[in-house]
Formats: structure tokens, sequence, C-alpha cells
């Protein structure tokens, strides 16, 4: 070894800051934070490593230095400590230069040398194929990690940045590299919990081996129908309102789905494009652990969330010590809502993994350490490893076992029922019997309590809890996968829709029977029969939801028993004036308009309208005119004292056209309590926007509130209702 090489790479020309390139300016800004002792070592090591590889180029033709140093700064951006940016710059040093493991140690200590060491090592692995490559890679890796994570780290952050930099290799190259990263190093970067760097190296490694296809999925992301767009903002808009009324401070960004995730989703489960992105994904940061819980709360309460689709990895993270809550929504244009809710370090060790152990304080630990995770993880692996055969056989025992097409189960009584994969304890319940599951309010699984929403796994044993006042309800179609659970939940929801129609139909005919002077107590019961007969009705039910839905006019049907029954008909009563008050409770077969959306406290009418019972009008709806041409399809109607439930609204706002504008009215709109529906610009230029909103308000006074509320804005101009 040439001493003077040596000894002029330890002991350098200090060059004037001027004389700094950018790129190493770059990686100093990275990392600044970094306390002010330690900034001088990074450049004392970049000086070392300059002189060590003095004379040598990349493949683009630019000095080689240059890519340890960006090696370096992926590093110094995850927030690494002083000993591994050193490393990283000089990682390359010990194989490909004069510089010894000695010199490095004696200039930056042994921890620094120990790192730059074990890199080396795994960089002279050699294999006599690609695959026993592939696996005695992984299992020297696990060996090197197990002594010390920041040597994976390195390599990790390695591999990336040539990554970056391929396009500099042949087409051959690309693709085996880029194989060899999808194959090794992404996984290994999931497992220790590094989203960000796993998501970039797949998506770099896709645009390397199909550079086509991913040009053209990308275009695809990047010019988003205005659909998606307006609803994406209409979503974000309903969550942002939601957590504000719950007093929830937080961070709200919507996920953008790579290239790569796309590619693999789209080939794997068979789907379109438009299939994959019909999913809108949202991320919500907030301050604490209770909060999350409360925000998950806050997501469920805005929008129903699908059963079995929830994971709580705050309670149990995930072996590379990843924390969140999991949830997918309903979402108002039908697609599913990826939302995950997690605390800011949590975040930070989701992106990180291991990194944040260093990011997050020097010298502490975090409160669920990634990294110790990691370790145990390690050493679990070579606990496993030693009674392998060999490596490809290694690799094979940590695979993760697929799940079956169908799931057994066996009932109190022990006999087995065989249930597709994913039925839950409501699919359990019909599969024994119709009336089990139209009962059932809970179920035990293997004795413990649980919700009848939960997925079912092979060799349970199932119990379903009922009760006698129990009945479907339209949520559990949300999550029952079996034809038969979904039939029976269908016949019964439509039995109970039944009887509402059956009440309101009563409450009509009776009206127009008193109007004639009569009732249907007072019609005698054999004349009553033998009028359901003739106009083939099979029980009285039948006509009364034939009234309520409009089918036959109560008038009509009143007069028609009357003369059939052969009883004097008289002019009108004192009853002919008295009005039908609703509730808000019987939306099976009452209506609200959408022209004039009433609500309770306007003056309204309802018009008889075959099939779809009473509509509400509001009396100053512009359609009124029209209906006076049916006098006959009137039904006088008031709000009943007790009303209750939401009614649908719209507001006009003009409000100035700049950032934030959206989310102060949301916010205003939310602080009175108020949903929003739907959001939508009717109008927009460079000075100001014309918005409707689509709300939910209780009455008259609760919609008043809200206006009162947004109209002291600054940014608002004015508000009106539609």
């Amino acid at each position: 070894m040439n001493s003077g090489r040596s000894s002029k790479a330890i002991r350098p020309q200090l060059p004037e800051d001027d004389d700094v390139p950018e790129y190493v300016r770059r990686f100093e800004a990275a990392a600044s934070y970094l306390p002010d002792d330690q900034l001088p070592l990074l450049r004392r090591a970049w000086e070392v490593g300059a002189a060590a590889h003095e004379g040598q180029t990349r493949k683009s033709g630019e000095p080689y230095i240059t890519h340890p140093v960006a090696v370096a700064q992926v590093l110094a951006e995850l927030g690494m400590d002083v000993e591994t940016l050193i490393a990283a710059v000089l990682h390359d040093t010990i194989e490909d230069t004069p510089l010894t493991r000695e010199e490095i140690a004696s200039a930056f200590g042994e921890a620094v040398a120990e790192l730059v060491d074990g890199v080396t090592k795994l960089d002279k692995l050699k294999f006599r194929d690609r695959k026993e490559a592939a696996a005695e890679s992984f299992r020297k890796m696990l060996l090197a990690m197990s002594r010390d994570l920041r040597v994976i780290m390195i390599k990790l952050a390695d591999r990336l940045h040539n990554m970056r930099t391929l396009g500099a290799q042949s087409s051959e190259a690309r693709s085996r590299i880029a194989r060899e990263t999808l194959d090794i190093y992404a996984p290994i970067a999931q497992r220790l919990g590094m989203s960000l760097v796993k998501s970039e190296l797949q998506d770099l490694s896709f645009a390397a081996m199909y550079p086509w296809r991913h040009a053209v999925i990308r275009k695809h992301i990047q010019s988003q129908p205005v659909m998606r767009r307006e609803a994406l903002a209409q979503i974000e808009t309903d969550l942002s309102q939601r957590m504000t009324r719950e007093g929830i401070a937080n961070r709200l960004v919507s996920r953008v789905k790579t290239a790569w995730s796309i590619y693999t989703k789209m080939r794997s489960e068979g789907k379109s494009f438009d299939q994959v992105m019909d999913v809108f994904g949202f991320r919500v940061v907030v301050a604490s652990v209770p909060d999350a819980y409360h925000a998950l709360g806050a997501a469920h309460a805005q929008y129903k969330p699908l059963d079995g689709r929830f994971r709580d990895f705050i309670a149990i993270p995930k072996a590379n010590g990843y924390q969140s809550l999991h949830t997918v929504l309903f979402g108002p244009y039908g697609s599913p809502i990826e939302v995950q809710i997690r605390t800011e370090e949590m975040d930070l060790v989701a992106e990180r993994g291991i990194a944040a152990h260093w990011t997050y304080k020097f010298g502490q630990q975090m409160p669920s350490s990634a990294q110790s995770r990691a370790h145990a993880w390690i050493s679990e692996l070579i606990e496993n490893q030693r009674s392998a055969g060999s490596s490809l056989e290694f690799l094979d025992n940590v695979k993760v076992d697929l799940f079956p097409d169908e799931v057994y189960l066996f009932t109190p009584k022990g006999k087995i029922l065989s249930l597709p994969r994913n039925s839950t304890a409501l699919d359990f319940a019909y599969a024994v019997h119709t009336d089990v599951g139209n009962q059932a309010v809970a179920s035990r699984v293997d004795k413990k309590l649980v919700p009848l929403r939960t997925k079912l796994a092979s060799g349970q044993s199932v119990e379903i809890i009922t009760a006698k006042s129990a009945a479907p309800k339209p949520q559990w179609l949300e999550f029952v996968v079996t034809s038969k659970a979904r039939t029976a939940i269908r016949h019964q929801l439509k039995q109970l829709g039944h009887e509402d129609a059956v009440q309101l139909g009563h409450r009509m005919l009776d009206r127009a029977l008193e109007d004639l002077d009569s009732s249907l107590d007072r019609l005698p019961a054999q004349r009553l029969e033998a009028f359901l007969t003739e106009h083939k009705y099979p029980r009285l039910e039948a006509l009364l939801e034939d009234v309520a839905l409009g089918n036959w006019m109560p008038a009509q049907a009143a007069q028609a028993m009357m003369a059939f029954a052969e009883l004097r008909s008289g002019g009108h009563s004192k009853h002919s004036i008295e009005k039908i008050l609703i509730t808000g409770g019987e939306r099976g077969v009452i209506s609200f308009a959408n022209c004039c959306q009433p609500i309770p406290g306007d003056e309204i009418m309802g018009f008889h309208t075959a099939g779809k019972g009473i509509v509400v009008h509001r009396l100053d709806c512009p359609n009124v005119a029209e209906f006076r041409k049916s006098p006959d399809r009137w039904v006088p109607i008031d709000w009943d004292s007790n009303v209750s439930g939401d009614y649908d609204a719209s507001l006009l706002i003009e409000v100035e056209n700049r950032t934030g504008a959206l989310a102060q009215v949301a916010a205003a709109v939310a602080q009175s309590q108020s949903n929003i529906e739907r959001v939508e610009y009717l109008e927009r230029d460079i000075n100001a926007a014309v918005m409707r909103f689509n709300i939910q308000v209780r009455d008259r006074s609760h919609l008043a509130e809200v206006m009162r509320r947004v109209r002291r804005l600054q940014s608002v101009l004015g508000v009106r209702r539609t």
C-alpha cells in the first residue's frame, strides 16, 4: 500500500469555504440538525474521502466521491447520527482505495471503522447463481445487522442512490439491479419500517424494469379527472370539519399512490387503473394516543366504516415498530376511503422506521422503539436459520402462508359449517338459520364475546346470541359476504319498510273516511273483507301500503269503500281541515323534495305521487303552481311539535378566492353542529368564488345559526339559502 497516498488522505490540505462543491454544501445543510461540534467532522470525512477517491469517476463521468456523499445525504435526511454519516462518506474507501481500516479508526474512531468494514464485507459476497445470491445475501445481511443496524441502513442508502442514478448503466444492468432491489433491498427496508426508502426503491425499480408501463401510469396519476379532484376536496372538507367540531388538533393529508403500488394491485387483483384509483387515501396526524382514538370515532361518525376493515396497530404494533389506526370508510361517492390515524411520533416511525430512533432525540429511546423490535426480529430469524439446511430453505421458512379460500367453523354442538373466506359471525348466524340471523345481537367466538362484524378463522367455535326484539339493520349489508345472509337481510328490511307504510296508510285512509263521517273501525268487518276480496288484496295491510305509496289516492279509496259498503256519503265534516302531522320518522313513505328542500319551520304541503307516497314541498316552491292543477293529490300536512332528525338544505356562499377560505367555511359550519354533505364551485375567478354547500340542519333556527356564523368570516362576501 502506498503510505504517501494514505497519509495524504488522512492529512489533506483544508480547502477554503468558497472551494467547497455544491454537493457537499447540500449534504451539510441536510445534516444541520447535528450539534455544532460534530459538523466539522463531516467536512473532514469528505476531505478524507475525496483524497482517497481522487482520480476515480462514476460511469456518468462525475467524480466518484459525489456518490458516497450523496449516500450520506440520504441518511442525513433520515436524521441519522454523525458516526453513520461519516461511515457513509467513507463506505467505499477500504474496498476501492488505499485507505485502511486502521487509519479510519485512528481518524474517526473504532465505531466508524466497524461500520465501514461491515458494509465492505456485504459488498464482497460472491455466489454461484442468482437464487443463491439472493438467499445468502439476505442471510449475511441479517448477521451484519445483528451487530449494528446502521450497517444495513448505509447499504440501503447506497442502493437508493445507485437506483436514482441508474441511467448511466446499460439496459441489461438496469434490469438486473432493479430486480435485485425489488427482491432483497425493498423488502428489508419494509421490514425495518423505512417506508419512504422502500417506496422509492420500488418505484425506481419499476421505472427501470418497465419504463413504458411506469410512464403510462405516472401520466394517468398526474392527470386526475376533475371529478376525482372534486371528490378528494369534498372528503377532505368533511373529515376536516368533523375533526374541528370534535376539537381535535390534526394534520390531514391525502395519500398519493406510487406507480409501483398501482401496478402491483392491478396485476394481483386483476383490476383496471380506474378501479385501483377509485380508493381515496387520507392520513390524520394528531398530538397524542387518546386524540388518535378520538379521531377514529370522529371519522366513523362522519362516514360509516366497512366492518372487518379496522386494524389497531397502536395497541398491537407491527413487528417493524409501525403504529397506526387503520380504517376503511364508505364514502359519499360509493368509493372506499382508507384512513390512517397516528401521532407525530408514530408518523416519524412509519416513514423512517429504525432511523426514527436517531431522529427523535439524541441519546433517548423512543416510547415504542422500532430499533428494539428490529433487533428482536433479527435475533429470532438468526435463531431459526441455524436449523435450516441452506439459505434457500431458510428463505422458504420465513415466507408468509396464504389464506385458504374457505373457513371451517364449529357450532356449540360440534357441527362443522363451511363458509367463504372473510365471513363474519353474522354470516355464520344466517348459515345456522334465517331466524337466528334476524334476531342476532352478538356472538361468542371461542367463548369470547365479539361483535357480529368479526371475521372468522378456521377452527373457531361460534355461538350466536339472539334477542326476540332484535331486527336487521341496513349497515349489516356492508359486511356480510354470503348470499344467504344478504338476501335474508334485504327481505327483512323490506318487511320493516312495509310496516311503516301500513301505519301511514292507516292514518291517511282514516282521515279520508272521516271526511265521509266514517272510519276503518266503523266499517262492518264482513263488508271490509268483501271489499278487499273484490279488489284482490289478500289483507288490509296491502291496501294501506298502496295508499301510503300513492298507488291509490286515499279519497278515492275511501269513497270506493263507502260505496261498496252501501253506507251514506255526506258532506265534509269538521275533520276535513285536520292535517297529517309528520315527525321525521316516516322517511320510508314520506320524502322531501330536492327542488325546494323543506325543513321544519317552513310552511309546507304534501303531494301524493304514485310509487313514492307523499312528497313534501315548501309552499313557496316554484313547482307548487303546477301541483295546483291536481287538487285531488294535495295532502294537508304540517310539522309535528316533536319533529326530529336532520334535513337537507343548500347555501350559496360567495367568498374571496384565497387559500384556506374553503377550510374556514367548513370549520364554521362544523362549529354550528351541522354536517356538510357536498361542496361544489359554481363560479370562480381571480378575486372571488361562489360555492354551493349542501348541509344538514334540524330546523329553520339551526339554519339561521349556520348562516350567522358563516357571515362573520372575513373571507365571506355573501350567504343565502337556495
